[in-house]
């Protein structure tokens, strides 16, 4: 397994800002971004001064990988007023950004890119390069698509004789192969549990079926604070045992929600699970 100081390694070349700076005169002065995944992408391909707002959902650590950083922004709520206060020349949104404020700020003449929720590896590359091209930095966002790929091959293990793993989360509910999640549980080395099932995206996997077919893993995510009726079945006993291996909780939504080159860190951890579970066979 690769060695743990090479992905914290990567923070130094993936999370600041490179010392070079790509020139272009059409590039946006002022940007907002109003979704948790642009956000991100943002903060790591805009040049200094250039996003002048984030999201608020940005500085929660149980959705963003990068709230830390996010915290030296001004944030904002979404709401078209707010947004158009701020003068920007850019805002910066997801597909399922509310539609109304979106509609509001192309009447006003603001222009706005809307991105696509990544669904896979390759997505992470593509939208890292669609806000190197929107903000006028497509040198920085080639950086970064050069290390998040150079890391990527070292981390990547290779399909032979892998071990079964099941996605479950709230409700129950299993992720595919053709999911940003089950494409990490690929790159790391596993045979996802659901395309036994004929499940390529997602879809209700219930416990009874998943303990019958006995994967040798169980990942899950952690619990958010409170308590959620939803997340009560992650906590059921015969969870644990419906796996050889039982039951891995430490998967949070930051890690995979949005396709940013943080999903190394979920390839990493996982990763590290399947060398533990190939050195008992």
């Amino acid at each position: 397994m690769v060695a743990r100081w090479r992905v914290w390694a990567l923070a130094a070349v993936l999370w600041p800002a490179l010392a070079f700076a790509q020139t272009a005169d059409e590039a946006p002065q002022r940007v907002v971004s109003v979704n948790v995944c642009t956000d991100q992408l943002a903060m790591l391909v805009a040049g200094e001064d250039q996003l002048v707002s984030v999201s608020a959902l940005s500085q929660d650590s149980s959705s963003s990988a990068m709230a830390d950083e996010a915290a030296q922004y001004p944030v904002n709520h979404g709401r078209a007023e707010e947004i158009h206060l701020l003068e920007p020349d850019l805002v910066i949104a997801g597909r399922f950004s509310a539609t109304q404020m979106v509609s509001m700020l192309r009447r006003l003449d603001i222009p706005v890119e809307v991105f696509e929720p990544a669904t896979s590896i390759a997505d992470v590359r593509a939208n890292i390069r669609r806000m190197g091209e929107v903000l006028g930095r497509t040198d920085q966002a080639e950086a970064l698509v050069e290390a998040f790929d150079g890391q990527l091959a070292m981390l990547s293990e290779p399909p032979i004789d892998p071990p079964t793993a099941a996605l479950y989360f709230p409700n129950g509910y299993t992720r595919g192969e053709d999911t940003l999640v089950g494409d990490i549980v690929k790159a790391a080395g596993f045979a996802n549990l659901a395309s036994d099932f004929e499940i390529q995206a997602g879809a209700h996997l219930p416990l009874e079926q998943l303990v019958l077919a006995g994967p040798e893993l169980v990942i899950t995510g952690s619990r958010h604070r409170g308590n959620s009726r939803s997340e009560a079945i992650l906590q059921h006993p015969a969870l644990d045992e419906a796996a050889q291996f039982g039951t891995h909780r430490g998967l949070t939504n930051r890690d995979w929600i949005c396709g940013t080159p943080r999903v190394l860190a979920a390839i990493d951890r996982i990763g590290s699970l399947r060398g533990r579970l190939i050195g008992t066979r």
